[in-house]
């Protein structure tokens, strides 16, 4: 069994691999005073980032956790995952209503993805 942890703190890791299967942490918007679109923009580039670190990418996403902050906010954080998401590679995905860390965020999301071999 190999697990990898990459910038690891105190409090958790960005990444973790474990075997071929890639966990990240939840990724939240560089700016979290944006609108919704641009929140989830932000936070999927992120993903995005994170993905290529630890050799994967978005057609290798395996499930995703979405939070909102208000579901009045929904169909537009959905606006912008579709045009992310690449056709035929959706994962597995939930999406909830919560409270954020910080009152100002409006999404977060956790991502599990396989290693691209």
């Amino acid at each position: 069994m190999s697990i990898t942890r990459m910038e690891t703190g105190q409090r958790m890791s960005r990444i973790v691999i474990h075997n071929d299967t890639i966990y990240l942490c939840g990724q939240v918007a560089e700016d979290a005073n944006a609108d919704i679109r641009e929140q989830t923009r932000t936070m999927l580039a992120k993903v995005d980032h994170l993905l290529e670190q630890a050799g994967s990418d978005r057609e290798h996403m395996l499930s995703a956790t979405v939070y909102v902050r208000d579901m009045k906010d929904f169909a537009a954080m959905n606006e912008v995952w579709d045009a992310w998401v690449p056709q035929g590679h959706a994962p597995a995905r939930a999406c909830v209503e919560a409270r954020m860390a910080r009152p100002e965020l409006l999404v977060e999301i956790s991502v599990t993805a396989a290693v691209k071999k």
